[in-house]
C-alpha cells in the first residue's frame, strides 16, 4: 500500500471518530536536502534515455546509455513499469504494466507478452529499424537469465536458458547474480526491483556482462569478480570496458541494519563512504505526530535518524577497483523507491509489486 493510500485510511478511521488534524504547512528545512536535486537528475535521465515503441503498447519506455547507441551491434536497455499488458499491479489503470517477472500475482501469459514486446523495442531500438530478413532474426534472440541467490557466481552464457521456464530440478546449475557472453543473438537480462543492475561491455571483443547487485551479491564483489573472469578467460581489459548502472534504489530510500554496515566494514577499506545517517520522512508521523510519541528516555528512543547505504557508489568503486576508467562508468542515478509511478520497488509498495528487467547482447547477424 501506497504511503497516500494509508494516509487515506487514517483519515477515514480518525474520521469516523470525530477527530481532525490541524492543517500545518511543513517548514522548508525539514525536507529532504536532496530531493530536488534528485527530481532535476531523474529528469535529466528521462530526457536522455531512448522511449522504444512497441507496437501495440506506445507508453512502453526504455532508458538507454546516449553514449552506447552509436554500436550498432550491440543491444541494452533497462526496463521501466511503463507500457506492457500486466494490470494486477494497478487494477482499474487505462493502460497495463510492464511487469516482466514470473511473480505469483501476474499470469504467466502477460509476463511472456510483456517480455516478447521488451525484447522488440530492444532490438528496434533508435537508429536500428529492422527489416523483414532483421525480424527474422530477432525471433532468435533469447533471454537469458539465472536464478538470482545474491552472490558473487557468474555464468558464461552457452549452456544458459531461462531459469524460470525449465525444471525445478535442474534450476540449481543455473543459480548465480551474474552472466557473460560473447556470441550474437544471447540477450543476458538481470531482474530487479530495487537491487542494482550494471551492465559492462568490452568494445573492442564485443564481450557483454550483466549484474544483478544487491547489498550481498555487492558484499561478495559480484561486479569485481565479473570483470575479473572477462579478463581470465576472454582477454578482456578494463581500458577497452565500458559500464552503465541502471535504476536502483538508492541512498536516501535505503536504509541498513548495523549490521550491515559491519560487513562492508570488513570488506572495503573505503565503507565509511558508502554509509551516512539521515531521517526518514514519514508522511503518516509527520501528519500525526502525536500518535509516535515515546516514553522511553532520550537516546533510548527508535526515533531518530537511520543507516543508509549506496548501493549505486558501492558498485562504482567496485569498478573502479576493476580498472575502468571514471568516463566509461555511466550512471543513471534514478530511484526505484522515489518514483513508484515509473519504476517498480519492492520496499517502497511493500513486496507488492513487478519486476523489471535490465538487458544487454550483441545483435543478431544481419538484424
Amino acid at each position: 500500500m501506497s504511503a497516500s493510500a494509508r494516509l487515506r485510511e487514517i483519515d477515514a478511521l480518525f474520521a469516523d471518530g470525530g477527530l481532525t488534524h490541524s492543517p500545518h504547512r511543513k517548514p522548508a528545512s525539514a525536507s529532504r536536502t536532496d530531493t530536488s536535486g534528485k527530481k532535476r537528475t531523474a529528469n535529466l535521465a528521462k530526457k536522455r534515455s531512448s522511449a522504444a515503441v512497441g507496437g501495440e503498447t506506445p507508453g512502453l519506455e526504455i532508458l538507454r546509455v546516449p553514449e552506447w547507441e552509436q554500436y550498432i551491434w550491440l543491444v541494452h536497455g533497462f526496463s521501466t513499469r511503463s507500457g506492457g499488458v500486466s494490470t494486477v499491479y494497478r487494477p482499474g489503470e487505462r493502460c497495463g504494466e510492464l511487469n516482466l517477472g514470473f511473480t505469483a500475482t501476474d499470469s504467466r501469459e502477460h509476463v511472456a507478452r510483456n517480455r516478447e514486446l521488451f525484447v522488440q523495442a530492444l532490438l528496434d531500438g533508435p537508429g536500428h529499424a529492422m527489416t523483414g530478413e532483421g525480424r527474422k532474426k530477432a525471433a532468435e534472440t533469447t533471454l537469458q537469465l539465472v536464478r538470482q541467490i545474491h552472490s558473487g557466481l557468474v555464468h558464461r552464457s552457452e549452456a544458459m536458458v531461462d531459469a524460470s521456464m525449465i525444471r525445478a530440478e535442474d534450476r540449481d546449475k543455473l543459480r548465480g547474480d551474474g552472466m557473460i557472453a560473447t556470441e550474437p543473438g544471447a540477450l543476458l537480462a538481470i531482474q530487479t526491483a530495487d537491487c542494482i543492475p550494471v551492465l559492462i561491455v568490452d568494445m573492442r571483443q564485443r564481450v557483454v556482462a550483466a549484474f544483478h547487485a544487491g547489498w550481498r551479491g555487492t558484499l561478495a564483489r559480484i561486479v569485481e569478480r565479473g570483470v575479473g573472469r572477462m579478463r581470465a578467460e576472454l582477454g578482456s581489459q578494463p581500458g577497452d570496458m565500458t559500464a552503465a548502472i541502471g535504476p536502483g534504489i538508492g541512498p536516501c530510500c535505503y536504509s541498513v541494519g548495523e549490521e550491515v554496515r559491519m560487513e562492508f566494514d570488513s570488506q572495503f577499506c573505503y565503507a565509511d563512504d558508502l554509509f551516512q545517517e539521515l531521517f526518514d520522512l514519514d508522511p503518516i508521523k509527520e501528519k500525526y505526530p502525536m500518535l509516535f510519541l515515546t516514553a522511553r528516555a532520550p537516546g533510548h528512543s527508535n526515533l531518530g535518524p537511520s543507516l543508509h547505504l549506496d548501493l549505486p557508489e558501492a558498485n562504482r568503486r567496485q569498478l573502479l577497483d576493476a580498472g575502468l576508467a571514471p568516463e566509461k562508468i555511466h550512471s543513471l542515478n534514478v530511484c526505484t523507491a522515489c518514483d513508484t509511478k515509473r519504476f517498480f520497488s519492492h520496499r517502497a509498495e511493500r513486496g507488492f509489486t513487478g519486476r523489471m528487467l535490465s538487458a544487454i547482447g550483441i545483435r543478431p547477424t544481419s538484424a
